[in-house]
Order: structure tokens, then sequence, then C-alpha cells
């Protein structure tokens, strides 16, 4: 369903300086579906080592349902649970600054879920100065800045959201975990006419594998975060020979803090079928899209940075 939301889009100069890669230190709220699997800590946690280049100014509980819950609601509160274990081995509170989120997905496009994350997004992104957008860092399904712009539709000005989610524009489907979930959600981000950089999953952030071993050699014994991260992905193995894991999470990271690590083209916002498959109108507005991660300087920035907390 199409919504009927008349959103007020930016002229496309704006939206153009809007989507070029930032190279200073940017604001960032991050979304996040943290009990997922095993890449929302690793993103995470390099969001919250990142101060150089990120003021993280708030972390949202997303929703997921997978065989890690019993449902939407479940998978957002273990989501919470999680970042809320998270900040407390990275030494930081999550008093007023982590936010549940939404307690299922959106009805349709055009119907809200009401949340303290999509509250708070709103209230944050209206308060920001013309011309200073808020980055909103998503890595799950992506309901609640959906919500927070059905709440809101003057935040589409006031945001850029860099999520993870679907597969290139270029490939038969774009069936996948954190799209398919909230395919309404997903037409929201992408209807809005908000600035929107995309980072594909397959053949893109999926180049962000490690292993167990290699955890072990570069993190292992450095902090409790550090052994933390390596228990999780031990666990969501059972048997680690020749095994590989993808942290895909942390390339929207990534992109934040040096654009060239995830090298991105203009392209024309998508449009989602029923059935979760890319449709292309060369009359929509610009979204950037990621086609490429580079691993090793990514994997070399997050695992110094990780090791380098002192608890």
């Amino acid at each position: 369903m199409t919504p009927k939301t008349r959103w007020e889009k930016l002229p496309e100069a704006e939206l153009l300086r809007r989507l070029t890669p930032p190279r200073g230190r940017i604001d960032m709220v991050l979304d996040t579906d943290t009990f997922n699997e095993v890449d929302d800590q690793f993103a995470l946690s390099y969001c919250m080592l990142s101060p150089e280049k990120l003021n993280v100014q708030a972390i949202y509980a997303a929703p997921f349902f997978n065989e890690n819950s019993s449902g939407p609601e479940d998978g957002m509160e273990r989501s919470y649970d999680e970042i809320l274990r998270l900040l407390g081995k990275l030494g930081r509170s999550g008093e007023g600054f982590a936010f549940r989120g939404s307690r299922s997905y959106l009805p349709d496009g055009n119907t809200p879920v009401d949340s303290p994350a999509a509250r708070d997004l709103a209230a944050r992104a209206m308060a920001r100065p013309d011309g200073d957008p808020l980055y909103v860092v998503a890595i799950g399904a992506i309901t609640n800045v959906a919500s927070a712009l059905l709440m809101e539709p003057r935040i589409a000005q006031k945001i850029a959201v860099v999520w993870l989610g679907g597969h290139p524009t270029s490939f038969p489907t774009a069936q996948e975990f954190n799209l398919s979930q909230d395919v309404p959600a997903a037409r929201v981000v992408f209807d809005c006419g908000a600035p929107v950089i995309l980072v594909p999953c397959m053949g893109v952030a999926s180049n962000l594998q490690t292993t167990l071993a290699e955890l072990k050699a570069c993190i292992g014994g450095k902090n409790a975060l550090c052994d933390a991260l390596i228990e999780i992905v031990r666990d969501c193995e059972p048997d680690h020979f020749a095994t590989a894991r993808v942290i895909w999470d942390v390339s929207t990271v990534a992109w934040l803090i040096n654009p060239d690590w995830v090298p991105t083209k203009l392209t024309h916002s998508p449009l989602l079928t029923d059935d979760s498959r890319w449709a292309h109108d060369e009359t929509r507005h610009l979204i950037r899209e990621a086609y490429y991660c580079h691993r090793n300087p990514i994997f070399r920035d997050l695992f110094t940075k990780l090791g380098s907390l002192k608890t």
C-alpha cells in the first residue's frame, strides 16, 4: 500500500548535498535489533568507540522475530536488555539514552506504531537546526524510523537514514531479513524523500566476514567487552571449523567513519513490490547505494578500537 502522507521533499540540490558522504563529526542515533544475532553488538560497540567521528545521542531497540524471540515485541524487549548489557560493559548508563521501540510492525503504510523510540526520534529530529541532519543508523527492521516519519512527516527534511536492508537494487529480489520483516515501513522510508544511504546485504555488506579464531587472535583477553563479543560469536555456532561469520551491521558505521571504505553511487529511490522485489522509476528522487565494502581496513579499525577500551 502506498503511504497517503504528502511528503514535502527537499529541493534536489539540498538532497544531493545531504547525500554527500560526511567528512566531519556528525550527530547520530542507532536503531538496532541487538539480540537478533551477533553483528549488532559489534556495530553498537563500534559506534560508541568512535567519538572522533560519531556523537551517538540515543540508541533505539528495534523489533525482530526469529528463533531468538517469540515475536516482534519480545524481540524488541530482548534487544533493549542487550543494549543495556553492552552499555554497561562500555561504562555507559542507558538512562535517557536507550529507548524501547515498536512492539509490532506497521499494520500498513499509513499508521505509525507508537513507542518511546519513535517519539524520541521525532522530537530529536525536529529540534535540529535547518541544514544539519541527524544521521539515523538503522540495522534492523526499520519500523521505529518509519513510525517517527508518519508521526511527524517534517522530519524527512531533518534526518539522513543509513540503513542495512535488502539486497542491491540490481538484484532480482530485495527479500532479506531486515526489509522483509516490515515492507510497509521500508516503503515509507523510500517514499518520503529523506536522504537515504542504503547498504545492501548480499555482495556488499556480506564481505564483512570474520572467524572465531581471528577474533580470539585480535581482541581476545583485551577487556570484558571483547571477551563478551567473542563469547556471543562462539555460542552462535556448534562447530567453528572452517566457518566464517558475517558481521555486516558494522558496514553502516564504517561508511560514516570513512566513506572510502564503503563506496557508494547515486541511484533513484526504488519501489518495493508486494513480493519484496525491486521496481524502478527514474522520475523518483535520488538515494545513495553502497556497492562494496573494503573488509580489511574496516576490521582493522573495529578491532583496534575494541581492543583499546579500558575497563
